[in-house]
């Protein structure tokens, strides 16, 4: 347990627990509400919410709505009780995100550059270009009480592990962040991370069952069961992007042929974007192609933005891949909504209709008839703030 909660011990510790974990969502509670979740008198639970409120972990919202009669006082976390960080990280930069202790995001700064590499000293500056940046933001690092820390490729959360930044089994990554911060961390896959933030920001109602697709330079999937982020055996769950649906001899960076990752992602889209050039198709990208430079990611998404045809009809070709792997992850789960976000989802101008249509064409119609597919609402936020949201959670749930 985090030392922010050792006050929490001896009498009562069984309920206040459960009372934070029960306000994490952002919920606020009656003392009878609270009374009737925790199966005990309106007397006790008056006593532990007075006794919560000193301690700094609860606060008085107000009156409850009603439809008459006397309104009673709803309670909920205490915004100034602390802070929590939340931090994405890409290929060359970081995003942070800090939100208070109801889950309100306070501050938010992305494409800070900085490369992760597979060193100590390298995971040890990372926490030090954080501390900087909340120093200048003025956020007080004395009260910030976890930090969370999005990584891609295959991460668990339990043992600290991550094994794209593999530095080595005596001493896991999250063991060198809490050296770092000095501070309790949180560490998992960016599109875990996101699937959680996007969850949590409301978009999905009063969704049981989501899954998220992170289509940025590759792809990857966060998936919520009946309300919980869901980690799989080893916490390697939803990697979609190596399924092996595709014929097309493309060879995956996992090292596989045919990964859904090699027609659906950034990174084939760059390479569809790219062949076309050489074919010779025109674009607004062929001056750059034509004088030998580098092609971005970046480059291919403005030029969508300016509605150049070949970037479009790239853009689509993916849409279409997409969707076929949607109708089957449909199929297969029965969601109530399925989200589609990471650095591609500005292109759903044109993403989205080819995705949507190719879910319609091949999904069952019995199956997809209750499953919603949106955009993400969080778009490139959703990463640092579903990290910061996750580090909470896990923190107020006694979760390691």
């Amino acid at each position: 347990m985090s030392k922010f909660l050792n006050d929490i011990n001896g009498h009562y510790a069984v309920e206040k627990k459960a009372i934070l974990s029960l306000c994490d969502k952002g919920m606020a509670y009656s003392l009878a509400d609270l009374a009737k979740e925790l199966g005990t008198s309106i007397p006790k639970i008056s006593r532990i919410v007075g006794e919560m409120m000193e301690e700094g972990y609860l606060a008085d919202l107000g009156k409850q709505e009603s439809a008459g009669g006397r309104r009673p006082n709803i309670y909920g976390l205490n915004p100034s009780a602390g802070y929590f960080v939340g931090v994405d990280v890409e290929s060359e930069t970081i995003a942070i995100a800090v939100t208070n202790f109801p889950g309100q995001v306070i501050h938010f700064e992305e494409k800070i550059p900085f490369s992760l590499g597979n060193t100590e000293e390298s995971a040890l500056q990372m926490c030090r270009v954080v501390l900087e940046r909340l120093e200048k933001a003025h956020i007080d690092a004395n009260i910030i009480r976890s930090y969370g820390v999005n990584l891609t490729g295959r991460v668990n959360h339990l043992t600290g592990y991550s094994y794209s930044y593999y530095i080595g089994e005596e001493k896991p990554i999250r063991d060198i962040f809490e050296q770092g911060f000095g501070k309790k961390v949180s560490i998992e896959n960016d599109s875990r991370g996101m699937a959680y933030g996007e969850y949590m920001s409301g978009i999905t109602g009063d969704a049981g069952t989501v899954l998220f697709l992170n289509v940025g330079w590759g792809l990857g999937m966060g998936i919520v069961l009946d309300g919980k982020l869901f980690l799989g055996k080893s916490g390697f769950s939803g990697e979609v992007g190596h399924f092996p649906l595709l014929d097309n001899h493309q060879i995956c960076r996992c090292g596989k042929i045919g990964c859904l990752e090699t027609g659906a992602s950034g990174l084939a889209l760059h390479r569809l974007v790219k062949e076309k050039l050489k074919e010779g198709t025109p674009s607004i990208l062929s001056s750059i192609h034509e004088k030998g430079l580098e092609i971005t990611l970046d480059d291919i998404l403005d030029a969508v933005s300016k509605e150049d045809i070949t970037a479009i009809e790239c853009v689509e070709s993916i849409g279409i891949t997409l969707g076929r792997a949607v109708a089957g992850l449909i199929n297969i789960f029965n969601p109530d909504m399925v989200i589609v976000g990471g650095r591609l989802s500005v292109t759903e101008r044109y993403l989205m209709p080819q995705l949507k249509m190719a879910v319609n064409k091949l999904s069952l119609n019995l199956v997809n008839k209750d499953t919603v597919i949106k955009v993400s609402r969080l778009g490139e936020r959703a990463g640092a703030i579903g990290a910061s949201l996750l580090s909470k959670s896990r923190l107020l749930n006694n979760i390691d």
